[in-house]
């Protein structure tokens, strides 16, 4: 099952941030802070060090990372850092909360690198920038990071979907594009319909990612959309 791939890589990168930040830890720290076994945590520490971290064990007291290994910090202009502040704001008028979670998270990671002066000031424009859409923040969906996940793995994908009608369909897709309007929708192949579809994000009750890959459509989306295109009804 290929669903919690993007989890994972997400985790693998928090401890590495959480190992930079502290003297120890220890994997049953770990595993309460990412509500997971201590064995998933000694698999995720294996996979670090697979990949060059020198993370070192002292053993019967936890993990470090041997003295002098950093990530290097990412340095941002004032202007840079206005303007992802400016975009976060942007982000919290959207109605998908795993798009809201995931920005947010990464936003954090960007602050924690920030000079001291840079942080007091990105706070203050943060507290005194406000958008007017969405003004009460609705959310309304909650899938479209696992979506983007298949759509660039090339990822069979189960949904089931409730129409206009209110009758609920499982449908074996093929996500192609994404389109953000007053709602987001999906644009996939539907092998029920045989056909490209539509797909409201609001109305995917449930999506399970498949282990098997679909061959991807030779196609940009402007193609898609001269070829296809015609007044959208959503299934």
């Amino acid at each position: 099952m290929v669903e919690n791939e993007p989890k994972r890589l997400s985790r693998l990168t928090a401890i590495l941030n959480q190992l930079q930040t502290k003297r120890l830890l220890t994997a049953t720290e770990l595993s309460i802070k990412f509500s997971v076994s201590v064995r998933t945590i000694y698999r995720d520490i294996r996979a670090l060090e697979q990949a060059g971290v020198p993370i070192l064990t002292e053993e019967g007291k936890g993990y470090t990372l041997m003295e002098g290994y950093n990530i290097p910090p990412v340095m941002f202009t004032e202007a840079q850092a206005n303007a992802l502040i400016t975009a976060e704001q942007l982000v919290l008028q959207n109605k998908d909360a795993s798009f809201i979670r995931d920005y947010a998270e990464a936003i954090e990671k960007i602050k924690a690198v920030l000079k001291y002066s840079q942080k007091d000031k990105v706070n203050l424009l943060s507290e005194r920038t406000r958008f007017h859409q969405n003004i009460n923040r609705e959310r309304n969906s909650n899938n479209l990071s696992e979506l983007q996940f298949a759509l660039t793995n090339f990822l069979l994908t189960k949904i089931d979907y409730v129409n206009a009608d209110e009758q609920v369909s499982s449908r074996t897709i093929e996500p192609f594009a994404l389109l953000s309007t007053e709602n987001w929708l999906l644009v996939a192949y539907c092998q029920l319909r045989q056909e490209f579809r539509f797909f409201r994000l609001d109305r995917i009750q449930k999506v399970h990612l498949l282990s098997e890959k679909f061959e991807p459509h030779k196609m940009t989306l402007q193609e898609f959309f001269d070829k296809y295109h015609r007044p959208q009804q959503y299934p």
